[in-house]
């Protein structure tokens, strides 16, 4: 009736980041309300209106984010409102971001609504 497996092959659906670590996508019919952490990636198509904590984040085109975050890596696509902590910030040409910033590295593509205040993390 069980059995045992050594298949160790990931499903068909998961996703590998360089560091090895899967993925996480919120799908764009997810809204989520409160704390999102993870220890790897997250990719938000969908809305979050909270914390977010993790090691990249990415806000995709349709992705809506209001609240903090707090990555090593973040890059908006999307809509942001609140406070971003970071080491490494890209803004790309369809973001709309409104923002109080903490970073080391930023990148802002032409096109890209930015509006708030920018500081640079001390070494």
């Amino acid at each position: 009736m069980f059995s045992k497996t050594n298949d160790q092959t990931l499903p068909v659906n998961a996703l590998q980041t360089s560091s090895g670590f899967s993925k996480s996508v919120l799908a764009a019919d997810l809204a989520i309300t409160g704390e999102v952490i993870s220890s790897s990636a997250i990719e938000v198509l969908g809305k979050i209106d909270g914390k977010i904590t993790a090691k990249s984040l990415t806000v995709g085109v349709e992705g809506r984010v209001k609240g903090s975050i707090s990555a090593d890596n973040v890059d908006l696509r999307g809509t942001f409102d609140g406070t971003i902590a970071t080491q490494s910030l890209s803004l790309r040409a369809s973001c709309a971001v409104q923002a109080e910033v903490r970073y080391t590295t930023l990148s802002i593509e032409s096109g890209a609504l930015v509006e708030g205040q920018f500081k640079v993390n001390k070494a």
